[in-house]
């Protein structure tokens, strides 16, 4: 066996459990929670949720939307959730017709209603395509909420509801990204159907 190799391996792990472990702060734990109850409460008036980012934070999007309209742990009924990423027609042709900086912003633009939720997804919280869609969600009545690294803490006058994962590092960043997409689904899903959902 190499030893380089499993020493890479268990450094990877550890970096990774310690980033996550430091979500277990009070204020990112209520952060959490009241994002979930703000989904919650746009789910009962028949709103939906929006999701959009760039690459690695594009699949997360479609990753989270994919729970909710599916199923996280219960077998119930779907959920109203779209990621922005998957139509390439309007990515194309937003991004060919304005820029590529309207390319969310002009979906919800199009789609966005007041009392939706938009979930911006981005490591280095400096994607000029996610403030600006974030910027249109608020100006719409959209509850605004931002995923983003340490160096987007700036964000946090400009949305509703912000989370910066604790690191500079875009795996690390990412991986908590999609463990605090998990959690907000099985709070959601919980919540919403307590008594009728079944483990599956």
């Amino acid at each position: 066996m190499n030893k380089n190799l499993i020493r890479s391996i268990i450094r990877e792990v550890k970096e990774s459990s310690i980033i996550k472990e430091k979500l277990l702060k009070k204020e990112i734990i209520e952060t959490i929670i009241k994002i979930a109850d703000a989904i919650v409460k746009a789910y009962k008036k028949n709103k939906k949720v929006i999701l959009f980012g760039n690459g690695g934070s594009a699949a997360d999007a479609q990753h989270i939307a994919a729970e909710l309209v599916g199923k996280y742990r219960l077998s119930r009924p779907g959920l109203n959730a779209i990621a922005l990423t998957t139509n390439t027609s309007s990515l194309t042709a937003i991004s060919n017709d304005l820029s590529f900086e309207a390319v969310f912003a002009r979906q919800i633009e199009a789609i966005g209603q007041a009392g939706d939720v938009a979930i911006g997804i981005t490591t280095s919280g400096k994607s000029k395509n996610i403030i600006e869609a974030l910027r249109i969600a608020k100006k719409k009545g959209l509850i605004a909420v931002v995923l983003t690294g340490i160096e987007g803490e700036y964000l946090k006058k400009s949305v509703d509801y912000l989370i910066c994962v604790p690191s500079k590092e875009t795996p690390r960043i990412q991986e908590t990204h999609i463990l605090i997409g998990h959690i907000l689904c099985g709070i959601v899903e919980k919540t919403i159907f307590a008594n009728e959902g079944r483990l599956s």
